[in-house]
């Protein structure tokens, strides 16, 4: 038998082969199958073409998973949570000693103690807000880790030192510079933001939050306990002459002390997390000198903060975030003296005792609303969902406290027992109004116009929270005492001017951007996804 060589037969042949590869394709085809999915139709019918299509195969690499997949790193963020306790310890650790040492040093009339101690607290902040953006600038320029190292460091050294001032123009200039060397919060802030993804910066943000939280208790706490060890703990300290002259050094020291362990932990396991490309942009031949090739962004990152306030939704964003802050601060600064005021007042004639049960009460609610309900919550509604939850909530959660109030102010056996029944109740579910704080941090960084002004924008913003820290606390106070000394309002204005100012944060929170809605990553995400298929 005879084989025919013709081209023809050769046609026949192969057609006849690639019927029935196309059959076996169509076979296990179905609906879902992608349309340009490579078939062995097309990869084997031309030797030339399945040899080159093998060899590319093989040169390629699994591409990287996408951002949302990346998990958590939980060493980075427990040591950046670490890091971020110093910064509310060295704060908070003078309160309990802060007025017996101004009278001491300063040799003051008790009538004048109230000014220099507030003088020396405020300074602080108000330090911390002139040089926030200046170490902002300096993590976005030089780095995050060496940032935050150097600051941790200066906190730690002057903190150490300010027990062993003698005068009050030393306690100032030496809480002046703890202040100055106050940036790590903006440095683990940023850190934090470029660590975790959309997905996992609600749980991120929950831990810094709660960390700070922790820091806030930790400060009074080692303040309180060893200040004037020589008086307190006779049996250990007395009779040592350094203690004696220096009553308040050993709570500074152990406060520099434990700032210390973060430099050598930051120093040692904190990964830097700035990303700079020493590649300078490609050009492509073929296109204008101002086009850069394709993938690169065409426009530059804003280079000022003047630029940055001007990207898109960074004002509205930063005005809530003041907004919030203010909120707090003003509630923090009015509750002691509002729970400590009889009721005939407007208090509610607390013991120092049930004050600090309630505090207590405070701080824990917070903790779990942080740590279990705010990242599903998250998850569940976006961030400006739980934003806006909290500016509804936030009036009614500043109202109540005249109703309150009314409660104890009738002094009857049933008024009382409701409201012991009720007011730990409101005090806990209020507490989830705290989930504005780091929602509105959360926020700042989706409207973040590119990671490298992060540092940046993170400085603007707690440069507005350390202004608002320094003064937020002096005037609603001072409101709330001449409400109460005055009786305007029956003692209640001080609650009246709080509950418009938290209705004002319901409306602004209207206004958010859309870089923050619970859709708007999976919308560009599938949008960027039908332009690849469309390609």
């Amino acid at each position: 038998m005879a084989f025919s060589t013709s081209p023809n037969d050769n046609e026949n042949g192969n057609g006849k082969a690639d019927d029935d590869a196309t059959k076996l394709v169509r076979a296990e085809a179905s609906e879902t199958t992608p349309l340009l999915a490579a078939s062995p139709v097309s990869t084997t019918a031309d030797p030339n073409i399945a040899s080159a299509v093998a060899e590319e195969g093989e040169s390629h690499h699994p591409l990287p998973p996408k951002p949302e997949d990346k998990p958590l790193p939980k060493l980075q963020i427990f040591m950046l949570c670490y890091a971020r306790l110093i910064e509310p310890v060295a704060f908070f650790s003078i309160f309990p000693y802060i007025n017996q040492m101004v009278q001491e040093n300063g040799q003051l009339d008790e009538a004048d103690v109230g000014f220099y101690g507030g003088l020396i607290e405020s300074l602080f902040s108000l330090t911390q807000m002139i040089v926030m953006l200046f170490w902002g600038r300096a993590a976005d320029r030089w780095g995050r880790k060496p940032v935050l190292v150097s600051s941790l460091v200066g906190v730690a050294v002057s903190v150490s030192l300010f027990g062993l001032a003698r005068s009050i123009w030393q306690m100032i200039v030496l809480r002046c510079l703890a202040g100055i060397f106050a940036g790590t919060v903006v440095t683990i802030r940023t850190m934090v933001a470029e660590h975790s993804t959309p997905r996992t910066q609600a749980r991120a943000f929950s831990w810094f939050a709660f960390s700070g939280n922790v820091g806030i208790f930790v400060g009074p706490l080692i303040g309180g306990a060893l200040a004037d060890p020589a008086h307190q703990y006779p049996w250990a300290f007395g009779g040592v002459p350094f203690f004696e002259q220096y009553p308040y050094a050993l709570s500074s020291i152990v406060v520099g002390c434990v700032g210390m362990t973060a430099v050598v932990t930051s120093a040692v396991f904190i990964e830097e997390t700035l990303k700079k490309d020493t590649k300078p942009p490609h050009h492509n031949a073929n296109s204008n000198d101002t086009e850069v090739e394709a993938g690169t962004p065409s426009n530059s990152p804003p280079t000022s903060p003047l630029e940055l306030l001007k990207a898109p939704g960074v004002g509205v964003v930063l005005y809530n975030y003041g907004h919030a802050m203010m909120l707090g601060f003003a509630y923090t600064a009015i509750v002691p003296v509002f729970w400590y005021t009889s009721p005939k007042l407007g208090g509610f004639g607390f013991t120092p005792l049930q004050i600090s049960m309630f505090m207590g009460l405070t701080g824990i609610s917070q903790a779990l609303w942080l740590l279990l309900i705010f990242p599903p919550l998250q998850h569940r509604l976006g961030t400006n969902g739980v934003l806006r939850a909290c500016g509804l909530a936030y009036p009614f959660f500043i109202g109540i406290q005249a109703f309150l109030n009314l409660l104890l102010y009738q002094d009857t056996h049933v008024t009382n027992i409701v409201f012991w029944a009720v007011a730990p109740i409101l005090v806990a579910l209020g507490s989830g109004v705290s989930m504005a704080f780091t929602g509105v941090q959360l926020a700042l960084n989706d409207v973040s116009p590119s990671p490298a002004t992060l540092g940046t924008l993170n400085a603007l913003a707690l440069t507005v929270t350390s202004g608002l820290r320094a003064f937020c606390p002096v005037l609603f106070t001072s409101l709330f005492a001449v409400s109460v000394k005055k009786q305007l309002l029956w003692g209640y204005l001080v609650w009246l001017i709080l509950t418009i100012l938290a209705a004002g944060f319901t409306v602004s929170t209207r206004f958010l951007p859309a870089a923050s809605e619970k859709d708007y990553d999976r919308g560009v995400a599938e949008t960027g996804q039908g332009d690849e298929d469309d390609n």
